[in-house]
């Protein structure tokens, strides 16, 4: 994928999130970034924003340097049984 059309994916994303206060928005494009897009999609977009920048939401550029890294924030909604205890349910 073509890193404009990264661009324009991502831009459309903070669109979305702009309404949200700051650290919401931010977390929200940080989140979504990281659960929808395959490694490859982010690894291009990374090295556009590290290295040009150009055309970036202030919002997307703030998502990416507050949260560099981290994990899927799906993952821990789609644990097996195993896990249970570390997710925190109390259930059952």
């Amino acid at each position: 994928m073509n890193t404009e059309k990264l661009v324009r994916m991502a831009n459309q994303i903070a669109s979305f999130f702009r309404s949200y206060p700051e650290d919401q928005a931010v977390r929200g494009i940080h989140d979504h970034l990281v659960a929808f897009w395959t490694p490859a999609m982010r690894a291009t977009f990374l090295e556009h924003a590290r290295t040009d920048g150009r055309n970036l939401d202030p919002l997307v550029v703030k998502a990416l340097s507050t949260f560099p890294e981290a994990e899927n924030p799906i993952a821990k909604e789609v644990a097996g049984p195993e896990q249970a205890g570390e997710l925190g349910s109390d259930a059952g």
